[in-house]
């Protein structure tokens, strides 16, 4: 496989783009990316933007990680969000021992993760590491991963263990994708083609040095692999999945309205009318107001942890403010957009009601939940904020 290291990722991601809407219609047909796009993502490196270099990867900085996934989603937004998913997760090869990690990912890297944070499935205590079965939901990318990372909670003859605070014992589960049957569950409004499906596994051993708990400090160090800002890293990249798509919907709405009239008035262009022409200027403040937030946030958080700032406290707040932010304010530029487009907006042959089907459904996220700015407001003023990581 051809190392990622030397290339230009974002113009990798920005050459993908014909390749990408030609593949539209069986994207959304089968759910899932085709062969062909799957190769040519694996090739430009756009599945382990993350991937630590111990591990051949190529260790992105979450700017330019950031400008590929948003590339790919001005194009299509399960495109998009395979490629943040695979990335996000498999930033957690850095808490597998090197070598190991070297070995069972291939030199050269040849590695796409899936993976669910939701504990749903469990895991025993046994001689040498774990025994897991059960069922994780979510599996964004599941049909093309080669490993999957699965959250899981500890159980033993007594039922769940308890932490000293009275909390279950949870651990990340590191195992091949095809140790599991996959289910296809995911038959949804929009983002159709991340083939988020459920994966089941009756019962597979997992090694100790294969799991550990996102609690755990990683043993490979830098400011991509503090538990800290894993989760900013990783929010960076749905941000830029949300901003991408409202970026292509406002370049469809464009080109709709200056190329065409409504229904209604088929000789007008709906450029020509004055409560278009405010729509289009506000959603262009909306959108460039979010993402230069963004870069700002996620850019001062990554600066910091280079420097090795010893409190990065406030600026992981301050990037997942931002990420929420650009998610929510994504889904309101482009429900502006749909909106302003009138009927012609319904149809599939302008693209417009794919970015409006897509973007609500990425924006149920847990990343996009309006209660992140209540943690957000907590933290400000002085409170232990009830969400996890702020």
């Amino acid at each position: 496989m051809t190392s990622t290291k030397s290339r230009d990722t974002v113009a990798a991601a920005k050459a993908l783009a014909p390749q990408i809407r030609a593949a539209r219609e069986d994207i959304q047909t089968r759910c899932r990316l085709p062969e062909s796009l799957v190769k040519a993502m694996d090739e430009a490196g756009l599945f382990q933007l993350y991937v630590p270099m111990l591990l051949g990867g190529p260790e992105t900085d979450p700017i330019t990680a950031f400008r590929a996934v948003e590339e790919l989603s001005k194009v299509d937004g399960s495109v998009g969000w395979c490629s943040f998913v695979a990335s996000a997760v498999s930033i957690y090869g850095a808490w597998i021992p090197a070598d190991l990690g070297r070995e069972l990912f291939e030199q050269p890297l040849n590695l796409r993760v899936a993976g669910s944070f939701r504990p749903t499935g469990q895991a025993e205590a046994v001689d040498g590491g774990y025994k897991i079965g059960g069922r994780w939901n979510y599996l964004s990318g599941v049909n093309h991963a080669s490993w999957l990372f699965l959250h899981s909670s500890i159980v033993d003859s007594n039922g769940p263990v308890m932490n000293d605070q009275g909390l279950p014992v949870t651990r990340m589960m590191m195992v091949p994708a095809n140790v599991g049957v996959i289910e296809e569950t995911w038959s949804t409004l929009g983002m159709r083609g991340t083939g988020s499906n459920d994966l089941v596994i009756e019962e597979e051993f997992v090694p100790s040095e294969c799991t550990f708990q996102l609690i755990d400090p990683s043993p490979i160090d830098g400011p991509h692999y503090n538990p800290r800002t894993v989760t900013v890293l990783g929010g960076a990249l749905i941000a830029a999945n949300a901003l991408g798509m409202a970026r292509g919907a406002m370049d469809t709405f464009v080109r709709l309205a200056t190329g065409s009239g409504s229904t209604n008035a088929p000789t007008t262009l709906l450029r020509d009318r004055t409560p278009v022409q405010t729509t289009v200027g506000e959603v262009e403040a909306i959108i460039s107001g979010s993402r230069a937030y963004l870069l700002d946030a996620v850019g001062e958080m990554w600066e910091a942890g280079c420097q090795g700032v010893s409190d990065i406290g406030p600026k992981v707040l301050q990037g997942r403010l931002a990420i929420t932010q650009a998610i929510r304010e994504s889904v309101r530029a482009v429900d502006m957009l749909f909106y302003t487009a009138g009927t012609n907006a319904i149809h599939q042959s302008n693209d417009l009601e794919l970015y409006f089907r897509d973007i609500h459904t990425a924006g149920q996220h847990l990343a996009a939940l309006h209660s992140n700015f209540e943690f957000g407001g907590q933290a400000l003023m002085g409170l232990t904020p009830k969400g996890a990581g702020w």
